[in-house]
């Protein structure tokens, strides 16, 4: 009677424990270039110091997503040809580098994205290898990885990923993209969305609440998207792919961030003024995943190609610029940005 006694009190225990859940969501990684194999852009120390300044704040958290711009491959892969050699960039990350993902504390990745097959089948197939055996869970491959469960001290948690690009789940093909929500909230205590949608660059930083394109290419709506997403059934949604941040927004008590920048973006890509913006976005849900609360982390990259990474910044360039997005793009929103980040139900 006694050990039955104990194991209901655990029980109670553990399901008080997740009455609140914590997420925290950043943008874009890519944490050092093998490629070409003539002139790699590798970090100082192997990449071991990548997320060095910010990791306190990336594993304090139920769960943590990032979005994987690029391929973990070691060697060979077919690197994509384009029409515009000037806007053409391919990223391939050593395979080992994956644990810097797991020390860093990130439980889910996206694999969504306009890099996720710069260097083909090889490259996704790469990807696979390093994230399964590392233990880190990830969705966004067309046909082969869509979506992700996974569960957690009691909690399961549904994960997919869309994007506009081949080979991914197209955010485009908007019936698959409720059917495979609809589906994890069959099966899942928690939904999570990730999108890479969205123009790119500086003078892309405001929700038109319209289509976007970019270079030629329907890069999506994403105001649209996310409030699609949400009606069939996902608790939260992060965007990335604009480089730069945006808005973040609150629609039937579901948060979304409209777009995290680039995070830890170690070489090619440009990170002058707010392309160098790396924000760390921490919400609280209840267990249903209604937000109660949040708080926006400023970090900034710095550093010389091949030596980037996110360092936290105590200017708050970050908070100041998704409080001004959000105060001009979403006011209905009913989200207060507090000067210290802070994120409230007005």
């Amino acid at each position: 009677m006694k050990k039955i006694i104990l194991c209901l009190v655990l029980a109670s225990a553990v399901f008080a424990a997740k009455d609140t859940l914590s997420f925290v969501a950043v943008g874009d990684i890519m944490m050092g270039l093998n490629f070409p194999d003539d002139a790699p852009s590798l970090p100082p120390e192997d990449g071991k110091l990548t997320f060095a300044d910010v990791q306190s704040i990336l594993r304090d958290a139920d769960i943590t997503v990032g979005n994987l711009e690029g391929v973990l491959l070691d060697s060979g892969g077919n690197s994509k040809k384009c029409s515009n050699p000037s806007v053409c960039y391919v990223f391939r990350m050593p395979e080992r580098y994956v644990k810097h993902l797991v020390d860093a504390g990130f439980d889910l990745m996206s694999v969504a994205n306009n890099h996720s097959g710069d260097f083909g089948e090889a490259g996704r197939k790469g990807s696979i290898k390093a994230l399964k055996e590392a233990g880190i869970g990830f969705a966004g491959f067309d046909g082969t990885a869509e979506t992700y469960v996974l569960e957690k001290e009691g909690v399961r948690y549904g994960f997919v990923a869309f994007a506009p690009n081949t080979g991914t789940v197209r955010l485009d093909n908007t019936e698959k993209a409720k059917r495979l929500i609809k589906e994890l909230r069959g099966k899942s205590d928690i939904v999570i969305v990730s999108m890479h949608i969205g123009a790119e660059g500086p003078s892309h930083t405001r929700i038109t609440r319209k289509p976007e394109t970019f270079v030629g290419e329907n890069r999506g709506n994403p105001y649209e998207f996310a409030r699609l997403a949400i009606d069939a059934g996902a608790d939260m949604v992060f965007g990335h792919g604009p480089h730069v941040p945006r808005a973040i927004d609150l629609y039937n008590g579901k948060f979304i961030a409209y777009s995290l920048g680039n995070f830890a973006t170690n070489a090619s890509v440009n990170i002058s003024g707010i392309s160098g913006y790396a924000p760390i976005v921490k919400i609280k849900t209840d267990s249903k995943g209604n937000f109660i609360e949040g708080e926006i982390f400023s970090a900034i990259q710095k550093g010389e190609r091949g030596e980037r990474r996110p360092f936290l910044d105590a200017s708050g360039a970050c908070i100041k610029l998704m409080k001004d997005l959000t105060e001009k793009d979403i006011p209905e929103a009913g989200l207060l940005i507090e000067s210290n980040g802070k994120i409230k139900l007005r």
